[in-house]
C-alpha cells in the first residue's frame, strides 16, 4: 500500500514542471527567433555592433532553450536544480526591464524604436513590399519580444516556487 502512494506522490508537480519548462522553452525560442531576425536585418543594413541589451536578451534566450531542454524530463535531478530557476527568473526580469526601458510606455512611438528597431527592421532602405505600411514595420515584433520576455520571467518564477517547495521539504525532513 505504501509503495503505491509513494509512486503517485508528486505526479501533479512533475507534470506541471514539464508544462512550465515547455512554456519557458517556447518563450525563449520566440524571443531568440525575433532577435535573430533583427540581428540579420542589422547585418544587412551594415550595423557593426548591435545594441548590447538585445545581445544580452539573445544570450539569456539561448541559455533558456538549453536549460529547458536539459531539465524538462520529470526526473529527480531536475527538482534539485531549483536555484537555476531563480537565476533564470532574475535574468528574464532583467531582460524585460532593460528592453522595456528602451521604449518605456511609448512602445512603437519612442525615439529608440523609430531610430533603431523600426528603422533597421524595415525602414532603413525606405522600400517596402506593396501593401506594407513602412512606418510601422517591426512594431508587432517588438511588442512580441517584450511580451514573451514577461511571460518567461513569470514562468520561471512559478517553476522556481513549484520545484523549490518539494526540494526544500525533502531537505528539511532529513
Amino acid at each position: 500500500m505504501e509503495t503505491t502512494r509513494s509512486k503517485k506522490k508528486g505526479t501533479a508537480s512533475r507534470v506541471l514542471s514539464v508544462f512550465l519548462r515547455l512554456a519557458a522553452l517556447t518563450s525563449g525560442a520566440i524571443v531568440l527567433g525575433l532577435l535573430g531576425r533583427a540581428f540579420y536585418l542589422l547585418d544587412r543594413a551594415g550595423v557593426v555592433e548591435p545594441n548590447g541589451r538585445l545581445v544580452f536578451a539573445a544570450v539569456i534566450a539561448s541559455l533558456t532553450i538549453l536549460g529547458s531542454i536539459a531539465f524538462m524530463p520529470p526526473l529527480a535531478y531536475a527538482f534539485w536544480f531549483f536555484p537555476v530557476d531563480f537565476f533564470f527568473f532574475a535574468a528574464w526580469l532583467t531582460v524585460f526591464c532593460l528592453l522595456e526601458t528602451l521604449t518605456g510606455t511609448d512602445a512603437c512611438e519612442a525615439d529608440w524604436f523609430n531610430n533603431y528597431w523600426g528603422y533597421y527592421w524595415g525602414r532603413w532602405n525606405w522600400v517596402g513590399p506593396v501593401g506594407v505600411d513602412v512606418q510601422w514595420t517591426g512594431c508587432s515584433a517588438w511588442r512580441t519580444v517584450l511580451a514573451f520576455s514577461f511571460v518567461a520571467f513569470i514562468v520561471y518564477l512559478l517553476s522556481g516556487i513549484l520545484v523549490s517547495c518539494p526540494a526544500l521539504l525533502t531537505l528539511l525532513a532529513r
